[in-house]
């Protein structure tokens, strides 16, 4: 957790700046008219996948020691569909898992973590990144289990602290996560995050 934070520190005013959008994203939904809000709901879906790789692209740059501008955050849509339909797939594969007596679910969100890492730092296929990343996984399940748990915790307390704290914490855990899909797997040169490298760019 403390190299998260030190990754988190290296960016903080766009990561808090991007989480305050990703958070819009996910409320405007409910608060649109009756009669929209089917489709406000659909288009946050739809959304969400893309949306959020963009804290994995920019974590990735800077272990890389790159420099990062905001719109680094959002170029998960130039590689919509892995995004997008491994956001579908992984949804509802948990969900029918949590409805088969629930632990199915929980072993399939655990086991999928790597997911969006992968097609980020590898360009993997949605299907690809999902298997990739539960065969890591379920080598140490358990002890990733712990780690999600923790994680949930310290995004818990962010939202109690009248939701300001989630616009520190939910990045954190994004940082945290990557920092542990490196340990395990180390980084690619050649995966969303290394498009453009040659060009200087800043924050």
């Amino acid at each position: 957790m403390g190299e998260g934070w030190e990754l988190f520190k290296k960016n903080a005013g766009g990561f808090f700046g991007f989480t305050l959008i990703m958070l819009l994203v996910s409320i405007i939904p409910q608060v649109l008219p009756e009669r929209i809000k089917p489709l406000g709901s659909i288009a946050s879906s739809v959304l969400s996948g893309p949306l959020g790789a963009g804290f994995y692209i920019v974590a990735f740059k800077l272990m890389k020691q790159r420099a990062t501008t905001f719109s680094d955050f959002f170029r998960g849509f130039n590689h919509f569909l892995p995004l997008f339909l491994a956001s579908l797939v992984t949804g509802i594969l948990t969900l029918i898992g949590f409805a088969l007596f629930v632990l199915p679910g929980i072993y399939l969100a655990v086991a999928w973590m790597f997911t969006t890492p992968f097609i980020v730092d590898r360009k993997f296929d949605f299907w690809d990144a999902m298997e990739s990343s539960r065969k890591v996984i379920s080598r140490n399940w358990f002890s990733w289990f712990i780690f999600l748990i923790v994680l949930a915790l310290l995004n818990f307390v962010g939202f109690l602290l009248f939701g300001v704290g989630a616009l520190v914490t939910i990045p954190l855990s994004a940082c945290a996560v990557a920092i542990a899909y490196q340990e395990v797997m180390g980084l690619s040169n050649s995966g969303i995050a290394d498009e453009g490298a040659g060009i200087t760019d800043s924050f």
